[in-house]
């Protein structure tokens, strides 16, 4: 039961581009995370250690070989969604605050920049730029701009390259993978195993939280990768585990269990896709654990939030747009 390649879309390559000229340059400089702009406090104060798309990341990567599936021909596209999701969740992007925006579908309304302050991470500085730029799109046509699946040839420019290889990049500057060379028979490549577990360990521990409990508690536990301080702590949750499921890397936690809780979980995570991917959000369900997530995020949220969160409902509704089982 797995998240495949939306109807129509071009496919990915979706091994990490042969690197080794890249792995062979002397530049240090940080393609990906800046963290002294971290030490300063840009942002810090309602951003996690890690982004959501490297949480994402780092589920899918193989701890030992340090790459992702040869056969995820979905993380690509999912990864820019993420980074959509990051922004809004960070308070840097939201839908244009008019009210007239309610005639139109959720995918069809347009986003803006709120806060165009640098957050360290950049991908979303990158993004953020690109967004300032340019006319206000949809959040469909953001992500299929930044992954290049777009036929607008003005918005060409717009994608995002080597997104994989960068954070893998931001990864081994925070010190939880480092760079390997290997040679694939024909080509060498720039591999990036797992050398701290704390960080994939408290992911995983933090979805089986959410996912596999029967009625659902927002009391996840505090760490440096996931503060008590952080905002929309369990909101942040449903996006990495819907992300994760729609990447096909939400499997790989679930690799050594019986084939029943595996499907459980996948559909309970199809449930979330489905109850988030509309604002305001839906709950179709009354069992105790849809109703109790439900209302954990309900907690969370006030009206002040609306138009960031129906981009982050919009980035859901994109997912439910792949081949699935929603």
């Amino acid at each position: 039961m797995s998240v495949q390649r939306r109807r129509g879309a071009a496919s990915s390559n979706t091994v990490l581009a042969p690197s080794s000229a890249r792995f062979e340059e002397k530049d240090e400089r940080k393609i990906a995370y800046d963290p002294e702009e971290t030490a300063r406090g840009v942002g810090s104060e309602n951003k996690p250690l890690l982004t959501l798309m490297e949480e994402v990341l780092l589920l899918g990567l193989k701890d030992e070989e340090g790459v992702l599936s040869f056969w995820n021909d979905s993380i690509s596209y999912v990864l820019r969604g993420c980074i959509m999701t990051e922004l809004a969740l960070q308070g840097k992007i939201s839908m244009i605050n008019d009210p007239l925006r309610r005639q139109h579908a959720l995918s069809e309304r347009k986003v803006e920049v709120i806060d165009d302050r640098q957050t360290g991470e950049v991908l979303l500085d990158e993004t953020l730029d690109l967004m300032k730029k340019s006319e206000p799109m949809s959040v469909n046509s953001w992500i299929d701009a930044l992954s290049g699946e777009t036929w607008n040839l003005s918005k060409i420019g717009y994608q995002l390259k080597q997104v994989r290889e960068r954070l893998c990049k931001g990864l081994v500057d925070k010190k939880i993978c480092r760079t390997e060379k290997r040679s694939y028979i024909l080509f060498d490549m720039a591999t990036h195993p797992v050398v701290d577990f704390s960080a994939k360990h408290e992911i995983v521990s933090r979805l089986h939280h959410l996912i596999d409990s029967s009625t659902f508690t927002p009391d996840f536990a505090n760490s440096k990768w996931f503060p008590n301080r952080l905002p929309l702590r369990t909101l942040r949750a449903v996006c990495l585990a819907t992300s994760a499921h729609a990447a096909n890397v939400l499997e790989n936690m679930y690799a050594n269990v019986s084939y029943d809780v595996r499907d459980t979980a996948f559909l309970k995570t199809d449930e979330m896709l489905l109850d988030f991917s509309e604002y305001p959000f839906v709950l179709r369900n009354s069992n105790p654990w849809e109703t109790s997530v439900f209302n954990a995020v309900n907690d969370e949220i006030d009206s002040s939030m609306q138009t960031r969160l129906e981009v982050i409902a919009a980035v859901l509704q994109t997912y439910t747009q792949l081949d699935s089982v929603v």
